[in-house]
């Protein structure tokens, strides 16, 4: 089994050592960086992370920010790690953005505790997070882009299409609740089913040759939907296509 990918933005060079040795020693792959330009662009490079680990006070951009265009992408499960115990920034993070809160100073044995227990809510397909993911001949999907390929078709995807497919594709081959999707693609907000079946509805006409026959995802009524087609058994780590 490939290890887990930690993305691990802190600008405090002690602290992310630290970190990085920590987390390296019992078994992640992480990925340090300094600041968020520089993750984001490890990320459109490299694909997804299984979790990431932000500071709030960046040099260039605020960890909301960061945290925000990570999950423009996809439903990247985020851990900030901060010396700020403001109650309210706590609150709108965890509300917003975040699985967790672990705030400074911390001990590094609860730090990787707390990625176990977010990791081991959230099902992780280990070929989901490369750069351009093969479904099968027909379709790829590039999430740090916002895009699939369609028989070698660039087509853009809004970031809530690409988050719903990214729940759905992390769950292939289960039956994904309407009331989790929801969850997951529009946390803390007030959000109906009627919202859900238009994105979706929208999300299929990009997605499927007969979108009221669809191949890729299928409806249980009044339950979810269900990304069915499994991945290849092996598959070419390729760059993003542009």
């Amino acid at each position: 089994m490939r290890k887990s990918k930690v993305l691990l933005v802190e600008d405090d060079e002690t602290v992310r050592k630290l970190i990085n040795d920590f987390m390296t020693r019992e078994g992640y792959e992480v990925l340090p960086f300094a600041d968020a330009p520089e993750a984001l662009e490890m990320v459109r490079m490299r694909g997804l992370p299984h979790i990431a680990l932000i500071d709030l006070n960046l040099p260039t951009m605020h960890g909301f920010e960061l945290a925000s265009k990570l999950k423009a992408m996809a439903d990247v499960p985020i851990i900030f790690v901060t010396s700020s115990g403001d109650t309210d920034t706590i609150v709108q993070g965890l509300k917003k953005y975040a699985e967790d809160f672990v705030v400074k100073p911390f001990q590094l044995r609860e730090l990787e505790a707390r990625v176990q227990v977010v990791l081991s809510r959230m099902p992780s397909l280990d070929y989901a997070n490369e750069p351009i993911i093969h479904i099968d001949a027909h379709l790829k999907i590039d999430f740090a882009h916002n895009r699939i390929l369609l028989d070698g078709k660039p087509i853009s995807l809004t970031p809530t299409e690409s988050i719903l497919l990214h729940v759905l594709l992390r769950n292939s081959g289960r039956v994904v609740e309407n009331r989790m999707l929801i969850a997951r693609v529009w946390p803390g907000q007030d959000v109906y089913e009627d919202t859900l079946r238009v994105h979706m509805h929208r999300l299929r006409r990009k997605l499927e040759a007969d979108s009221h026959h669809p191949h890729y995802i299928r409806t249980e009524r009044g339950i979810g939907y269900m990304f069915t087609v499994k991945p290849p058994e092996s598959f070419i780590q390729e760059q993003p296509v542009g």
